[in-house]
């Protein structure tokens, strides 16, 4: 039991109330004078329940009276709701860059915005841990810094690692220092990006922010030149295939008309389609051609074609030819 202090009754039933009650848990007032008796060691008449009750309303907290059956009192609406915190649970389990060990760390931090029996559905829903996750622990302060960096708009410098047959990780080009000005953040297919200027290289670059070492932010602003080639993440989304860099090109498709959910869930809705015939449409797309996006071609099949530019169209042959001539 802890040792209560009578004057914090206040506090104890706030904390009472968003714990341990919602919708299919309310606390009448007997039970809530038994609690603070047993756990907090304050003893509180019917009436001060009901006036105290009505100082937390006045503060803002929302509680509901349930009437019938099971009268009792319990908490409406939370900052956030449990369908929420579900997604929030679900977001976590998915992604790759976070370790086992933050992701559980996360969740239980996730489990206090419900309340305790609540929190059960949230644990019971909990299945991650098969997942391949990331080992990498600094991956959440390199996030960190790379905002801190961004907004300040100072470089960054740090080493690359990349895995080798042994199943480990080494530093590239023998532990060199990279220096480059940050320039947007962005998550594809579960992992975390850095896409920057490489003023060493004078090109735009993306580093996957898990195989980023000891970095540290540079006493140096952000270059002219990285400013310049500053891009909108959301089209760089949607025209990059798994990160690889390529040559931007405007490319043109015919498809059957079932693929029109895949080009438009691929590049957004505001691409220019239209209906070729009854059963086709042709469809204009900026892609940054790579063989990333050939084997995205090759992987919905026959029924989607390169039309043009011709160059693109030889480009996927001679991708497919490659491949080819491996099994023959």
């Amino acid at each position: 039991m802890i040792m209560g202090i009578p004057g914090l009754k206040t506090f104890y039933l706030m904390q009472i109330l968003l714990d341990r009650s919602d919708e299919e848990h309310p606390l009448n007032a007997t039970a809530l004078q038994d609690i603070l008796r047993t756990e907090y060691g304050v003893t509180i008449n019917r009436t001060t329940v009901y006036t105290e009750i009505a100082k937390l309303e006045d503060f803002g907290l929302d509680i509901v009276l349930q009437e019938g059956r099971t009268k009792g009192y319990y908490i409406g609406s939370r900052q956030f709701e449990l369908a929420e915190l579900k997604l929030l649970v679900d977001a976590v389990q998915a992604s790759k860059f976070i370790t086992e060990k933050k992701s559980k760390e996360l969740i239980s931090k996730l489990e206090t915005l419900c309340s305790k029996n609540e929190a059960k559905q949230l644990s019971n829903q909990v299945m991650i841990y098969r997942r391949t996750k990331t080992q990498n622990e600094t991956i959440y302060y390199n996030v960190d810094m790379i905002h801190s960096a961004i907004y300040r708009g100072m470089q960054i410098t740090y080493q690359y690692a990349e895995w080798t047959v042994r199943k480990e990780t080494e530093l590239r080009h023998g532990g060199a220092f990279y220096e480059v000005s940050p320039l947007n953040l962005i998550w594809d297919d579960e992992n975390y990006y850095l896409v920057g200027f490489d003023e060493k290289a004078g090109k735009m670059r993306h580093y996957r922010v898990d195989k980023i070492r000891n970095m540290r932010i540079l006493d140096k602003p952000r270059s002219r030149q990285a400013l310049d080639e500053m891009i909108d993440p959301v089209d760089f989304s949607k025209k990059t295939f798994g990160m690889f860099g390529g040559v931007d090109e405007t490319v043109r498709f015919t498809g059957m008309n079932y693929l029109a959910g895949v080009m438009l869930d691929r590049f957004g809705t505001d691409i220019w389609m239209r209906p070729l015939d009854a059963d086709h449409f042709s469809a204009v797309v900026t892609v940054t051609v790579s063989p990333q996006f050939f084997g995205w071609m090759a992987a919905i099949g026959k029924d989607l074609e390169i039309a043009g530019p011709e160059h693109v169209r030889k480009q996927y042959e001679e991708y497919l030819k490659g491949i080819l001539e491996k099994y023959s």
